[in-house]
């Protein structure tokens, strides 16, 4: 087992970190107070190679580990966990599922699109009356004259507004359960494909979510993904590599936030000197950088044995639960040692802590991933 990155892997971090500082940082708070979705952003990104790095090069994509899709995700979210899920969906919910499932020549005609960063991808799974129980969906899609027509809403769809493409689900044979669910890859050109609403959102403000709907949405028959009734095993595999996705951004919301309480206790004076020298900030510096560097291990794991084509289900659930939680207890802490400064805009940490707490929601909830750990606890995995 190796702990150390190799030299692509510290290449990535270098390059990533340096991009992001000088592209992303400068119009970071901006994006963020008027809650809006620097397209550009993806622009850039893709030109770095970013959009889909686990694709092989011949799809349009970058070739590289899921251990470097981790890197990369984290140091972009280091400066803005905005962009951070705009690309983590992109790369594993809307490239990984046409990637696996996917035929040739819809691989040839829209994987190389989304994993290029030509087009940007979204995932809708989610619907008002099934979030955490996804087997409850109600959209449904059925076939005439050669066309799927779909009929339902989708709701908090991340890259919503800017997506060309999107990767849907919908009841194909109602009364059959999680079998009756199916898989659909629907361009926004597609008739009856409505953007009907953008959600005003407490934190990830530069990232667009939306509302879509489908009203008699009509798509080809080659447009289904996988095989009839093999969406809801779709869907879940899919959120495996989303959960790497989504620690790695709590990742990188953590380092950004354990760095500006760092910087900020050196600076701040009180009894005598920098706060630094006293213990009890000491000792919520110490507890920050072992949270950070287990969630990172654990992360790190799932992504190896994603590469290694090991089932990570568990390991991905472990790396998300524990690294958005570690966010969470990070953001807060880092926030108590810049005291009441870290409550007002003109410190980083206000934003940090917005933006955690949206890695213990989506892509399933904390509660979701320990009964998906417990489960496979009981079952003597």
């Amino acid at each position: 087992m190796e702990f150390e990155y190799n030299e692509t892997h510290q290449m990535i971090k270098k390059s990533v970190r340096e991009f992001a500082e000088k592209e992303l940082a400068p119009e970071s708070a901006h994006y963020d107070e008027v809650q809006e979705t620097p397209v550009h952003w993806m622009k850039k990104m893709a030109e770095m190679g970013l959009t889909g790095m686990a694709i092989p090069t011949e799809l349009g994509g970058a070739g590289l580990d899921y251990i470097s899709y981790s890197i990369a995700i984290e140091e972009i979210s280091r400066i803005d966990a905005s962009a951070g899920v705009m690309l983590g969906v992109n790369n594993g919910l809307a490239c990984e599922p046409l990637y696996k499932w996917g035929t040739e020549e819809q691989k040839k005609r829209y994987l190389t699109k989304v994993a290029s960063g030509e087009w940007v991808g979204a995932y809708a799974l989610t619907e008002p009356g099934a979030g955490s129980d996804a087997a409850a969906l109600t959209s449904t899609a059925e076939l005439k004259g050669g066309e799927w027509h779909l009929n339902g809403s989708k709701i908090f769809v991340t890259n919503g507004y800017m997506a060309k493409l999107l990767i849907t689900y919908a009841r194909t044979d109602p009364g059959t359960g999680p079998k009756g669910i199916s898989a659909f890859i629907v361009p926004d050109s597609s008739p009856g494909y409505q953007r009907v609403k953008k959600e005003n959102k407490l934190g990830i403000r530069a990232s667009d979510t939306e509302l879509i709907a489908f009203d008699d949405c009509r798509i080809p028959e080659d447009h289904l993904l996988g095989t009839r009734g093999e969406g809801f095993k779709i869907a879940m595999a899919t959120l495996d590599v989303g959960r790497i996705g989504i620690a790695s951004q709590a990742l990188g919301i953590a380092q950004a936030a354990m760095e500006a309480a760092i910087k900020y206790s050196k600076e701040r004076k009180a009894f005598g000197g920098p706060i630094s020298n006293l213990q009890a900030i000491q000792f919520k510096l110490a507890d920050m950088a072992t949270q950070i560097d287990a969630a990172r291990l654990l992360t790190h794991r799932a992504c190896w044995m994603k590469d290694q084509g090991i089932k990570h289900t568990t390991e991905s659930s472990m790396a998300k639960l524990f690294a958005s939680e570690a966010c969470k207890r990070i953001v807060d802490q880092a926030l108590q040692i810049h005291g009441g400064y870290g409550f007002v805009k003109d410190y980083p940490v206000e934003r940090y802590f917005r933006d955690q707490k949206i890695t213990e929601l989506y892509e399933g909830t904390s509660e979701i991933q320990r009964l998906v750990i417990a489960r496979s606890l009981l079952r003597g995995s």
